[in-house]
């Protein structure tokens, strides 16, 4: 069998063929077994090929003819629908227990602490293509220049990603089921990946102001995590309380080049909502710019370079408590969750075409966007690791490493073990 640098290091560092031959068969009699379409479908994401269609090419005289062979879309459609998605999570779940014991979750400066960040996000939208699982909303759009009200169907799904270490890692993905919201989604997923990876893997989790919710909070502490999120109008009586105690002189002022942070601390203030006390801190943040404007005089047009400030101002409720951790440190965690934002959503949507449905069949879509998410994560591990790390001068992009991975395989031959 012909072998692959990306793959090989996945097997050394994983035993990943193995782990995804012992996955269960969905199916009775298949002319294709389970591992091969896993595979197709992993390389596929791998390098970053939207469609099954495309994927269908590259196993027929493609890049990936050499290693996957002939097999059609409806195959890899048929065998996705047929396939339980709980052994590719659990499956997801192993890869991240390896990297923790591979030490590529420290981080030094969390101060050893493993935050997660935990955020939704919609995906499949269409005016035509449906399945069970879709969600339903009334949506105006422009046809043929006339403003016309359709039934838009979508899909939504809540992830869980590491923001503490050096690159993001998705931890697991779950889909929003209709009638459910966001932060119930994001319950179940957060009590299965525990489940999963036991209570002691992740230590805090992040997340936005919609997250800020008593019986949310409540279930977190249960599953022993500590929590620390984004204060805003949707707890108005905690805000509120935050900005009274918040307008003397701040707690202390951090200075960094071009930037100055004034933070407020204050270690109990009342949430009458769940009835407790909570940490809250305050930031202010001024950015010092230089704004280029140009000006015009007797015909002649000059620039110059004026002095600019921009403000930001952020509240911070969580349960952690520092001892003799400075309150700043709420700040720098509570913000990396922008990562699952900037970094993960942004990447896996616009390179690795997380929103292109490719099925539209209940099951065959969760599990295609379990493994694109896992393609993802162990691409860029070996990007960040075995690429990045190792070069020399400017370095490619992660989207051209994912195109380098195709000529890798089409320069593969029969005789390479």
């Amino acid at each position: 069998m012909t072998r692959h640098r990306f793959e090989a290091y996945l097997d050394k560092v994983f035993g990943f063929s193995g782990l995804v031959s012992s996955l269960p068969e969905g199916r009775e009699f298949p002319r294709h077994s389970w591992k091969k379409v896993f595979d197709a479908v992993f390389l596929g994401a791998a390098m970053q090929i939207p469609s099954l269609l495309q994927i269908e090419a590259e196993c027929g005289d493609g890049a990936l003819a050499k290693r996957i062979g002939p097999i059609s879309d409806d195959t890899i459609g048929y065998a996705l629908q047929r396939q339980s998605p709980e052994p590719v999570f659990a499956l997801s779940c192993e890869i991240a227990r390896r990297l923790k014991r591979n030490g590529v979750l420290h981080s030094d400066w969390s101060r050893g602490w493993v935050v997660g960040a935990v955020d939704g996000i919609e995906i499949c939208s269409s005016f035509a293509r449906c399945c069970d699982a879709c969600m339903e909303r009334e949506v105006q759009h422009h046809v043929n220049g006339e403003m016309k009200t359709d039934i838009q169907y979508y899909h939504r799904i809540v992830a869980v990603v590491l923001v503490s270490t050096s690159f993001p890692i998705p931890l697991g993905v779950r889909f929003q089921k209709n009638g459910e919201g966001e932060v119930s989604c994001a319950l179940a997923l957060l009590q299965d990946l525990v489940g999963q990876l036991g209570r002691r893997f992740l230590d805090v989790l992040v997340g936005d102001a919609l997250y800020l919710q008593a019986p949310f909070v409540k279930e977190v502490e249960r599953l022993g995590l500590v929590w620390a999120f984004t204060l805003k109008e949707n707890q108005p009586e905690l805000l509120r309380e935050a900005e009274r105690f918040t307008q003397e002189s701040p707690t202390g002022v951090h200075a960094e080049p071009g930037r100055e942070i004034r933070y407020w601390h204050l270690p109990e203030v009342d949430w009458p909502v769940a009835d407790r006390l909570v940490r809250v801190v305050k930031t202010v943040r001024i950015e010092h710019q230089r704004r280029v404007t140009v000006s015009e005089k007797d015909a002649h047009r000059t620039k110059d370079k004026t002095p600019l400030s921009q403000q930001s101002t952020n509240f911070y409720a969580t349960n952690f408590e520092l001892g003799s951790i400075p309150p700043l440190f709420i700040h720098q965690f509570s913000r990396s969750r922008w990562r699952i934002d900037t970094e993960v959503f942004q990447t896996i949507t616009t390179d690795c075409h997380l929103k292109h449905p490719a099925v539209h069949q209940t099951k065959a879509l969760v599990v295609l966007t379990m493994i694109r998410f896992l393609a993802y994560t162990l691409s860029l591990v070996f990007y960040q690791r075995q690429v990045r790390s190792h070069a020399r001068g400017k370095c490619e992009t992660f989207h051209e490493f994912a195109k380098h991975l195709a000529y890798w395989f089409v320069a593969l031959s029969p005789n390479t073990s």
